[in-house]
């Protein structure tokens, strides 16, 4: 799961909530296209996405054998948890994108299809890195997932003109069995970025629903009170199975029986979430320093009292979760 890449990407929220909001005529959204904002908006675009290339190179491609272009078929990995960050990663490129295209002057449908398309061929372009790593492959499922987060963003600004429906993310650290930790270590590293970048265990993916958004009468429920529901996993040692070669660099289809590690007795299983969530966007404010933080930390879901819906525990209930 590339969150690294978001990681930068949250700068071009800081930009986009200051200009859009800041008083001075070049900041406000334009009515007519303007061509310099245009090759500005392009050029940062380009800027920080290749940062991002070299940052996410770093934490994901560095140190695995490069190859000839290939597919991999990667539909039951990770338990779609991997397929839920495709999707977050490009709903909230495509939901930047769109604003900063419309700070742009563009014609607003205009705005709304290239910005809303814009996450989708930004994940794309790294899943054909993926297609040149011997490790991974590309894959048509990732583009599918991909594609629908974009598509979020465009169906909501067509049909309602606004995000009622947000997607978010969290990721708690996991206490793993002193047997397991190892194992867990070599897979998801130890650091704060490789947390959100790649702990399938950790991470939570979230559609936060602004109830008031959704009622049509006039009313006084605040449309930044959210309902939330989450999706997870637990007991992933493997992308398909709880199986290894002792050789992190060997597939376990390839690994000599002998230096197999099975791990099959660790059970492999969903979570499903229902919480409450804050939309920070739809909290009404005239500082534009505020509407920027609003806009940087709304990819991140509010820390709230939980529900948990499992096979294994059935119901249970967190305090706070996050």
């Amino acid at each position: 799961m590339r969150h690294v890449f978001l990681l930068l990407i949250l700068l071009l929220f800081i930009v986009h909530g200051v200009s859009a909001q800041a008083k001075r005529p070049f900041f406000r959204p334009d009515t007519t296209l303007n061509k310099t904002k245009v090759w500005i908006a392009g050029g940062s675009t380009v800027g920080i996405y290749t940062g991002a290339l070299v940052v996410l190179n770093e934490y994901w491609y560095k140190g695995y054998p490069r190859s000839r272009f290939h597919f991999f078929n990667d539909s039951k990995e990770w338990m779609g948890i991997d397929k839920c960050g495709h999707i977050y990663s490009s709903y909230v490129e495509s939901r930047w994108a769109t604003g900063i295209f419309r700070w742009t002057g563009m014609k607003e449908r205009q705005a709304i299809w290239i910005g809303g398309m814009t996450g989708a061929f930004l994940q794309t372009s790294i899943e054909i890195l993926d297609g040149f790593s011997e490790k991974w492959g590309f894959s048509g499922y990732d583009i599918l997932a991909n594609t629908a987060g974009s598509m979020m963003v465009i169906g909501q600004e067509l049909a309602w003109k606004e995000q009622r429906i947000t997607l978010k993310i969290s990721a708690f650290p996991q206490s793993y069995p002193d047997d397991l930790r190892p194992r867990a270590k070599d897979l998801f590293g130890n650091t704060a970025v490789e947390l959100f970048l790649k702990d399938y265990n950790a991470i939570t993916t979230w559609a936060s629903v602004s109830i008031g958004s959704f009622i049509k009468k006039p009313t006084k429920f605040p449309k930044w009170i959210c309902v939330s529901v989450g999706y997870g996993a637990n007991g992933l040692y493997g992308g398909f199975e709880n199986r290894w070669c002792k050789d992190s660099n060997t597939d376990v289809l390839d690994c000599d029986p002998a230096n197999v590690v099975d791990r099959t007795d660790v059970r492999r299983y969903p979570q499903f979430y229902l919480s409450m969530d804050v939309d920070f966007t739809k909290i009404k404010t005239r500082s534009p320093v505020l509407k920027s933080l609003f806009n940087v930390i709304n990819v991140i879901k509010v820390p709230f009292p939980a529900v948990e819906f499992n096979p294994v525990d059935k119901v249970k209930v967190h305090p706070i979760f996050f």
